[in-house]
């Protein structure tokens, strides 16, 4: 059949040009064999690790050599202030009680009040002479081992989509959780633990939930498990059934299972299911004698202020700090220790909007403590150079109080998180706010930086590591993030 050469397009006629053809294909040919080598020699960014559904928590290869097998992240829920923990603006104290000149009239909550001195006092402390609020005296000791950022920003001043933005590097739901990353990333060293736990506080889970530790569009093995000193993991066993039976149960389905996936070999949905039973037996044997505090030394207890019967919520506090020693010791790859809760005025996480200093005075003392124990504990037996530990907020408060109030409104523009242990450049302050803690004006970086700088650590370039969803390779810094190598040992 004869083309019709007046209905073809320019570009096709040039296809019917003999030795453009082949030159062409000559090209393509060489960008295949080209693209094969580079797969081969893992130099392609993205493609994400090859999972075997049989056994997806297997330690799997980081991209380069790592500084950090586990992290620890302390997440203090409810915005921590920044100007009465970790950032000194002495300029603050010089204008306390004036307005803030240009300042914004209405911030999150209302109408802006007058610029406001931190509430406590600030020292110099260690070697570095880094000025720390007396809020944390005992995290306050440790300034010399710790990298400060002061200067991050968030894409939101709600909790619920900062927490997202923190956990997930989107402010929307839906996408996967950094400790879901990670695990879906390396596996874990520990086949009868989960590779990512979440710990909850004591007075519940934080505003956004189950997003701060969920898989998004991972597969669901990699999604964290919650549970704390305080309350188990849920539905571990069965009420009233006992141990022979139960055994007997699982023995029968697994032989069921078994003998299902050997007639269909290739359905890894059913051997993903299949490992997650036999990890959740697993479980049922190890777990109890984890959580099982009692066999912790009197002076680890008191050092973390485990036995303090003043203050309920700090003891389960520092109780769920020593089970987070203690998943590491055991090889969980990622935990997620929670300070604070969901959103209550205050009362119950940071967010300090009308009573800053009496709320902070008891959240401070709820914190400080167990968290520079679990960072000495951990040195002490030899964890701290495998283990990256990250404390963590999803923004900070502005300089001035809110009209007709005693706290800080939110502000995403300019707060402090910081990073200690494995790989980690001590007695750093990297970053910096104006003058009045409102803005960051040098070295600015979005949280993506901050997670591409914990993926790091652990092995994992952040643009390597990719998951394709609805046609889109998606990664957790987005199409965003740079190491921040200020801080890196």
């Amino acid at each position: 059949m004869t083309p019709n050469l007046e209905s073809l397009s320019r570009p096709g006629l040039g296809l019917l040009d003999r030795r453009g053809f082949l030159s062409s294909s000559a090209t393509a040919l060489g960008s295949i064999a080209l693209a094969n080598l580079l797969g081969a020699e893992g130099l392609l960014a993205g493609g994400g690790p090859v999972i075997d559904p049989a056994r997806p928590y297997a330690p799997r290869q980081p991209h380069h050599p790592p500084r950090a097998r586990n992290v620890i992240v302390i997440f203090c829920a409810g915005a921590v202030s920044q100007l009465e923990t970790w950032d000194y603006k002495p300029e603050l104290i010089r204008h306390d009680g004036k307005p803030l000149p240009g300042g914004p009239a209405v911030t999150f909550q209302g109408p802006a009040g007058d610029l406001a001195r931190p509430q406590y006092e600030f020292r110099p402390r260690g070697r570095s002479g880094k000025m720390v609020s007396t809020l944390i005296p005992h995290l306050a000791e440790l300034t010399d081992d710790i990298a400060f950022i002061h200067s991050l920003t968030s894409k939101s001043n709600t909790h619920g989509p900062a927490e997202n933005f923190l956990s997930t590097g989107f402010v929307l739901d839906g996408f996967p959780s950094i400790g879901s990353w990670v695990s879906y990333a390396l596996g874990s060293e520990s086949q009868d633990l989960p590779a990512f736990v979440s710990i909850l506080d004591p007075r519940g889970v934080p505003q956004n939930g189950s997003n701060n530790w969920g898989p998004g569009f991972l597969p669901a093995a990699f999604q964290g498990t919650p549970f704390s000193a305080k309350d188990p993991v849920r539905h571990l066993s069965a009420a009233g059934v006992g141990r022979d039976a139960d055994e007997a149960a699982r023995g029968l389905l697994r032989r069921m299972n078994q003998r299902h996936l050997e007639q269909h070999p290739g359905d890894g949905k059913l051997a993903a299911r299949i490992a997650s039973y036999e990890l959740a037996a697993r479980m049922q044997l190890s777990l109890p004698e984890l959580g099982d505090l009692s066999t912790e030394p009197a002076h680890i207890l008191r050092s973390y202020g485990a036995d303090d019967t003043s203050n309920p919520i700090k003891a389960g506090f520092a109780r769920n700090c020593i089970l987070a020693r203690r998943l590491v010791e055991k090889g969980v790859r990622f935990v997620q220790l929670f300070n604070g809760a969901y959103a209550s005025g205050g009362e119950l996480n940071w967010d300090g909007h009308s009573k800053l200093k009496e709320q902070y005075d008891r959240h401070g003392a709820i914190l400080d403590q167990p968290a520079a124990a679990l960072i000495r504990d951990l040195r002490q037996r030899g964890l701290l150079e495998e283990t990256l530990v990250v404390w963590c907020t999803e923004f900070g408060r502005m300089p001035f109080f809110q009209k007709g109030a005693q706290g800080r409104d939110h502000n995403p523009d300019g707060f402090t998180c910081w990073l200690t242990g494995a790989g980690v450049r001590g007695g750093v302050s990297h970053g910096v706010t104006d003058p009045l803690g409102q803005r960051a004006v040098e070295d600015i970086h979005p949280l993506f930086d901050f997670n591409a700088t914990i993926l790091h650590l652990l092995g994992l370039d952040h643009e390597r590591l990719t998951f394709e969803h609805n046609g889109v390779q998606r990664r957790l810094t987005n199409v965003e993030g740079r190491v921040i190598r200020q801080v890196l040992a």
